[in-house]
């Protein structure tokens, strides 16, 4: 036995001395049904369009990133080649310091056995003076090199 406060959806209940209150329920559930769909069909669609931009982002990541890895590549290669001149140039520091204590030695031998010494004047060559610019200091302009360190 059903109550008679519980409502049914079958068709002699909805023609049966309701008034027509059946029918205008059945017409909001149909109403909300489509009212679901679409909504469902929105959100999927939504979806899709997201997973879309997601994917399109990741293959823009990717060719980012093998970008810099190749750039990253180029720059370690031009380290090892300043580093290599740099080793090459430290050893000849290192030679000619050795040189250069050297003579020093000897002419320090030949003052105190009284020989006569002459010292020739050095030429002002500012290679032989690493430690101070050979020009007045001059501003560096940072976006010289910008472009060098740009990923």
């Amino acid at each position: 036995m059903s109550s008679p406060s519980r409502r049914s959806s079958s068709p002699e209940s909805n023609t049966s001395g309701g008034g027509g209150g059946g029918y205008a329920a059945d017409e909001r559930k149909r109403k909300r049904m489509l009212s679901n769909r679409e909504s469902a069909r929105r959100s999927r669609a939504r979806k899709q369009q997201r997973l879309e931009e997601l994917i399109a982002e990741a293959a823009r990541l990717q060719a980012e990133n093998a970008r810099v890895e190749a750039q990253i590549g180029a720059y370690a290669g031009e380290l090892s080649k300043v580093d290599g001149e740099n080793a090459v140039l430290r050893a000849r520091h290192g030679e000619l310091a050795g040189r250069l204590q050297a003579l020093g030695g000897v002419l320090e031998i030949l003052q105190v056995a009284g020989a006569p010494v002459d010292i020739p004047e050095i030429p002002d060559d500012p290679l032989l003076r690493p430690w101070q610019p050979p020009f007045a200091a001059q501003p560096i302009v940072a976006t010289a090199m910008a472009d060098a360190f740009q990923f």
